[in-house]
């Protein structure tokens, strides 16, 4: 299954089912290494040594992204809540928008909702849902391949 992201006003929703348990995505989240290998999606990249993760309420997480022509963007991103291994909720304090994370299990995998709150005019484009798209793609890609994250444990 591919990812989904559709605009509704000021709200960008995009989902995707993946095949990993909510606890290895919840860990892609939450992980340094996870999150530079796939938070630029197609097209970014970030280098790993620029995340940092404080996961708890109130500090933060950032990062740098790279696009193709070598312009560098650093974003930063103040944690508001974080029910592990369910939901995420931040915000980006320099255009307002809040994101929230939930995983839940779904068959033999996990449901991830990825929904932005307050976009500012600028980022309610088609552009911007097929960014956060390409982004889950490659979070799905990085978990199919990743052995860093916690592996599903058989009975």
């Amino acid at each position: 299954m591919t990812a989904g992201a559709e605009l509704h006003g000021d709200e960008l929703i995009a989902e995707r089912y993946l095949r990993a348990e909510p606890e290895r995505v919840w860990a892609a989240f939450t992980s340094p290494a996870s999150i530079a290998a796939f938070w630029g999606g197609s097209h970014a990249t970030v280098p790993p040594e620029s995340v940092t993760v404080d996961l708890r309420p109130g500090e933060e997480f950032t990062l740098d992204t790279r696009a193709p022509d070598g312009a560098t963007r650093r974003l930063r991103f103040v944690y508001l809540s974080i029910a592990a291994p369910h939901e995420l909720v931040f915000d980006e304090p320099s255009t307002g928008i809040r994101t929230t994370v939930t995983i839940h299990p779904a068959d033999d995998g996990t449901h991830l909702t990825i929904h932005q709150r307050r976009l500012p005019p600028e980022l309610r484009t088609s552009q911007a849902a097929d960014g956060l798209a390409s982004i889950l793609e490659a979070l799905a890609t990085h978990l199919q391949h990743d052995k860093a994250t916690p592996e599903r444990r058989m009975p």
